[in-house]
């Protein structure tokens, strides 16, 4: 089979992009692209903020665990069961750089965060030679989000951008980052993907219980798809991208029937 190309998926934390597109880099990988997941923040601090070592604590994990060690290993866990390359960016989360609390998180990019100035080198070789890039919406607006999507949004702004999951299932009717570049909505079929996507988030054994409750991950993950498919009135299981129409059909993504384009 011949190679289509390199798509790289820009990840905020260690398992953004496979909870959001892990269907869609699953059905790349099945059409014969190199597919790469680069992963923002996930360095291992020895000194951890006390927002942050709660982060840790709060999900049974012992003050003495590399916490983002453990979770880098996740990450090439469920990358391996997509077929994806994982690469991880030694920058830190933002409770280790002066978010204090959980609604910090949400108040907007602090003034004095350097991550997104230090952010763009690390990331910019990474995507030079990509074919397809795809980056989060910042839907749910957490600060490495609106930093990784901001990034993006300068360094590749014909990337595709997808609906981040968790977030969207909380807030579905949630307007991407307003970085995010004009463009047009459609679905990647991700129905003889959903499984092994299920099967990929599965990995990310410290962050389930957080993140979906007693829902579990793989029946908000598989109910989220049809309801995607619904809104876009397409069939099937589907994950939403917006971008330039050109670059959506790249990768195979459909165009809703019957819905005139739209900036937003």
């Amino acid at each position: 089979m011949a190679n289509p190309g390199v798509a790289v998926a820009v990840s905020p934390h260690l398992d953004d992009a496979v909870f959001s597109v892990g269907g869609t880099l699953a059905a790349l990988v099945a059409a014969g692209w190199t597919v790469r997941v680069v992963t923002c923040f996930t360095a291992s601090m020895s000194d951890p903020s006390p927002f942050a070592l709660a982060c840790q604590l709060d999900k049974g994990f012992t003050a003495d665990i590399d916490y983002m060690a453990l979770r880098r290993a996740e990450d090439e866990a469920a990358c391996a069961v997509l077929g994806v390359e994982p690469t991880h960016l030694p920058l830190p989360e933002a409770p280790h750089r002066g978010y204090p609390d959980p609604a910090g998180l949400f108040a907007g990019v602090r003034g004095d965060d350097w991550a997104a100035a230090a952010l763009i080198p690390a990331l910019g070789p990474h995507l030079a030679h990509a074919d397809v890039v795809l980056a989060p919406q910042a839907l749910g607006d957490h600060a490495d989000h609106r930093i990784v999507t901001e990034t993006v949004a300068r360094l590749a702004p014909d990337a595709l951008f997808w609906r981040d999951v968790p977030y969207v299932s909380r807030q579905p009717a949630a307007a991407p980052w307003r970085c995010v570049p004009a463009g047009v909505e459609a679905g990647v079929d991700i129905n003889d993907h959903l499984a092994v996507k299920m099967v990929a988030a599965g990995s990310y054994h410290s962050q389930l219980d957080f993140q979906f409750g007693p829902t579990g991950v793989a029946a908000l993950l598989r109910d989220l798809a049809a309801v995607e498919a619904a809104r876009l009135r397409l069939p099937g299981a589907v994950e939403a991208l917006r971008g330039r129409a050109e670059r959506l059909a790249m990768i195979g993504a459909v165009s809703p029937p019957f819905r005139a384009s739209s900036a937003r």
